[in-house]
């Protein structure tokens, strides 16, 4: 009974993980239909600069806010020196709507390989800002403590604030608009550049914070060839996916569906074969609703 409500509870805490990455990459996708694999990169770096701050202020509260800032800022450069170059020289061609995609792998690599070169490879860590000891419920160790409360708490308030921001207001229109039909949109008196600027920065920001909420809950420290970066980006991507790339909400149910799937493989079956049970399941959704759980029709309103 406890060994599955325990598998239950780390489904949900490593699904909300994935989650995270998954609004960022679907930020970036609906604002600018780039499907940004740079985003591990980016969440590393702007984890880095919270450890940073954690080391000279001794508060990961203060070092959460610094790294979520500086994760918008690092995404908001990305779409200014890089993206917006790509996007005006690769309008035609065979390669034209891919160009970008394959910047943003090359990205990752230059992302990693500087924060080694400037930050060097000795691995660090980060102290939970709140307990990660299970509740106790008559005498059993739940495997959620007050810190995956705290992950889990993080997920939903950023997909209904990131919701509202996309269904109630007009940011949240330009932003579609932008990415949908730039041309029509920039009659309409929208700044489509700046626009999709902001869909990277808001992207960046929600990386930013699965990075920081993901390295005291991993079991991995910090380093520029972290293992549990590489893995938040690959699970992260496969939820976007199974959810659907056009809504927040199905990155986030996604998430939680193939965060419980790989923790019933992990403790009933084996932790060989979660690489391959992701994949089968990301494969079984594309052939059954290759527009993912949540369609596109439901992805542009949520």
């Amino acid at each position: 009974m406890f060994q599955l409500l325990n598998t239950i509870l780390i489904g949900i805490t490593s699904g909300a993980i994935y989650s995270l990455m998954a609004i960022a990459l679907v930020l970036v996708w609906r604002s600018t239909r780039v499907v940004n694999f740079a985003q591990a990169g980016q969440a590393l770096l702007s984890t880095y600069i919270g450890f940073e701050v954690i080391q000279r202020f001794d508060s990961y509260w203060i070092a959460l806010i610094v790294a979520i800032v500086a994760g918008a800022a690092v995404g908001a450069l990305i779409d200014v020196l890089f993206m917006r170059f790509l996007f005006s020289r690769n309008t035609q061609g065979p390669i034209a709507g891919v160009a970008p995609i394959i910047a943003t792998l090359g990205l990752l690599g230059l992302i990693r390989g500087g924060i080694g070169i400037f930050l060097g490879n000795t691995e660090a860590s980060i102290r939970p800002p709140v307990s990660n000891v299970g509740f106790t419920i008559s005498g059993h160790t739940l495997a959620f403590s007050p810190l995956k409360f705290l992950i889990v708490g993080a997920v939903i308030f950023l997909m209904l604030a990131l919701s509202l921001i996309f269904q109630r207001t007009n940011i949240g229109l330009a932003l579609r608009a932008s990415a949908y039909a730039p041309e029509i949109a920039r009659l309409a008196g929208v700044r489509v550049d700046g626009i999709r600027t902001l869909g990277w920065a808001l992207a960046g920001a929600a990386g930013a914070a699965a990075g920081m909420l993901q390295t005291p809950n991993g079991d991995g420290g910090l380093s520029p060839d972290s293992l549990d970066f590489s893995l938040l980006l690959v699970f992260g991507f496969i939820a976007a996916v199974i959810g659907g790339l056009e809504s927040l909400i199905g990155a986030v149910v996604g998430g939680l569906l193939l965060g419980l799937v790989l923790a019933f493989v992990l403790t009933y079956v084996s932790g060989s074969l979660v690489f391959i049970i992701a994949f089968m399941v990301l494969i079984l959704v594309l052939l059954l609703r290759p527009s993912g759980l949540i369609g596109a029709k439901r992805g542009r309103r949520a």
